[in-house]
């Protein structure tokens, strides 16, 4: 264990737990890994990890649910499967966690456990989507419902180290979700933000719209929690939508299921392209740690991607470039007049 590194298991966070994250978990070697995995020790030994995958179980009595109130889950949550998990990144056991389970009581626990990084109010969830053209980090992604123009602010410099060390390129493009690309379009929110990053953030481009999360044309996009969730999650929908009125056309009739056939290769290469489940795992950037949410309704594979997108992280060092990057910044400068 000592020559691994941990990371951190929420082994009852998610509509699938604990099946999926367990499932997922024995998709692959690990070599080099340890899990700790937290949970109810009675369900999660039923089910069988390969002996060549490290790992521990550790028993809690305690499991949060999303239907609980935001008061009581808070009060159990240090004591939870979830809250025990990020309490071993604090202590420095793990070196990172990772959980499928509510996203808003993850954020508040992962916030009052871990703390904030100096001169971040709020962390945000930055996640990865393809493009056409490209890669583009986008955030938030839904960890804050309401969000001020030094939140955006905030989103903006944490997104541009994230795409500096994810791309390993210096110069990135950073632009603002808008109903438009005029600046005289968007709420005030959005106009003031683009004032600022015009001021202070060399890399800052400009608005973009919503179909330019498909281009790619840009390393990161910029937007509140309520507009960038509802944004990922209709890009999720539109694409599980696609692929399953294009399996039924290609099963419709004799000659369809030739042509698809003979296209075998194509159309897998295009599956997996729109799998949203291949692109699972969002980082809650903004803390003193790694923290990585998987999709509340992951299956086993979207949960192994999750983990293949946490280890990429800590293989590569990503937190502490962010570090590094959100350093250089300088952000205090901006904390006088930035909400006026």
């Amino acid at each position: 264990m000592s020559a691994s590194k941990v990371i951190a298991i929420d082994g009852m966070g998610g509509d699938n737990a604990p099946e999926a994250v367990m499932k997922g978990l024995a998709r692959f070697a690990a070599s080099g890994y340890y899990f700790i995995i937290f949970g109810d020790k009675s369900r999660l030994e039923t089910l069988q990890i390969p002996d060549d995958i490290s790992h521990e179980i550790r028993h809690t009595e305690v499991v949060v649910t999303s239907d609980m109130e935001v008061m009581s889950a808070l009060r159990l949550g240090k004591k939870s499967s979830m809250g025990l998990a990020i309490q071993s990144v604090a202590s420095g056991e793990a070196q990172a966690v990772i959980s499928s389970g509510n996203t808003g009581l993850y954020m508040a626990l992962a916030k009052i456990i871990l703390k904030t990084v100096e001169g971040i109010d709020r962390p945000a969830i930055a996640s990865v989507i393809p493009g056409k053209n490209g890669r583009a980090v986008c955030l938030d992604l839904g960890a804050n419902s309401e969000s001020d123009v030094k939140n955006m602010v905030d989103f903006a410099i944490m997104g541009e180290a994230l795409a500096r060390s994810i791309f390993h390129k210096e110069n990135v493009k950073v632009a603002l979700l808008n109903i438009g690309s005029e600046e005289v379009k968007g709420s005030r929110l959005v106009k003031k933000t683009s004032e600022i990053l015009k001021k202070f953030l060399d890399s800052y481009v400009g608005f973009v719209e919503g179909d330019d999360f498909g281009k790619g044309d840009v390393d990161v996009i910029v937007t509140d929690g309520f507009t960038g969730n509802v944004a990922l999650k209709t890009i999720e929908g539109t694409a599980k939508y696609i692929v399953s009125e294009l399996k039924s056309a290609l099963g419709s009739s004799l000659l369809a299921k030739i042509g698809a056939f003979l296209a075998m290769s194509s159309l897998s290469k295009l599956k997996d392209t729109m799998d949203p489940r291949l692109y699972n795992g969002a980082i809650l950037v903004g803390l003193r740690g790694v923290v990585v949410k998987s999709h509340g309704n992951s299956d086993e594979i979207g949960f192994a991607n999750a983990v293949r997108f946490t280890m990429d992280i800590l293989n590569n060092n990503i937190f502490d470039r962010i570090s590094e990057q959100l350093e250089k910044s300088k952000l205090h400068y901006l904390e006088e007049g930035i909400n006026q």
